[in-house]
């Protein structure tokens, strides 16, 4: 666990040392990022980060524990990121259709994650071996989840899509094939944007299929 705060608290009203502290834990998971998006995500190095920040090693365990606490805070810092793009995205739409909003807020998870590279692998692909997000951590997951369902009922409630679409395999099968377009492009074209992507542009195209299949009159 994080020996501080979480990254979504407002460090106003904090005294000065707690906010050099927070200041500090922030540029350490800054520095891991950079070394993580340069050496691979499972190649992160306690004293490579120590190196970089200008610290002793056994400084840095006043902030962090162990290397899977400092994986732990950016599993939780990349959850609320990604969460936060796709409502912002749909906060700013301009309509009220449903599957317009399922699909600007699935496009702006999908070109945050394209964007974040190292924070998706961390977050959508077990590239961490023996790492496990604390329930802390993946709350933020857990809500963008639930942000899906909400999505996908709400095309129900609209008469756009069957009653199953809501449901566990639907679920299962949205996140599913939204998370595999995304494993393909990075793969294959990580460099590429989700607009040229020879997968990631095929983003509205799965959606359609997918309404298709839980379309209205499914299993009539």
């Amino acid at each position: 666990m994080v020996l501080g705060f979480p990254q979504h608290m407002s460090t106003a009203g904090l005294d000065r040392r707690t906010r050099r502290r927070q200041a500090t834990i922030e540029e350490i998971l800054d520095v891991a990022i950079e070394l993580m998006e340069a050496e691979g995500v499972a190649a992160l190095s306690l004293s490579a980060v120590a190196r970089r920040l200008g610290m002793q090693p056994p400084s840095l365990y006043q902030y962090f524990p162990s290397k899977m606490a400092i994986y732990d805070a950016l599993f939780q810092r990349g959850a609320e990121l990604f969460l936060a793009a796709q409502r912002d995205a749909i906060a700013a739409a301009t309509t009220d259709d449903v599957v317009e909003l399922h699909l600007i807020g699935s496009t702006a998870w999908a070109r945050w994650c394209l964007e974040h590279r190292v924070y998706s692998q961390l977050l959508f692909w077990r590239t961490i071996p023996g790492f496990e997000p604390s329930p802390e951590a993946y709350a933020p997951a857990q809500e963008a989840l639930l942000e899906v369902r909400r999505h996908l009922q709400a095309g129900v409630d609209a008469g756009r899509l069957h009653p199953d679409a809501a449901g566990e395999d639907g679920i299962a099968l949205f996140t599913s094939i939204t998370a595999g377009l995304l494993s393909q492009q990075i793969a294959n074209e990580p460099d590429a944007s989700l607009e040229e992507g020879r997968f990631s542009r095929l983003l509205p195209v799965v959606l359609e299929m997918f309404y298709q299949h839980y379309a209205p009159t499914r299993g009539k």
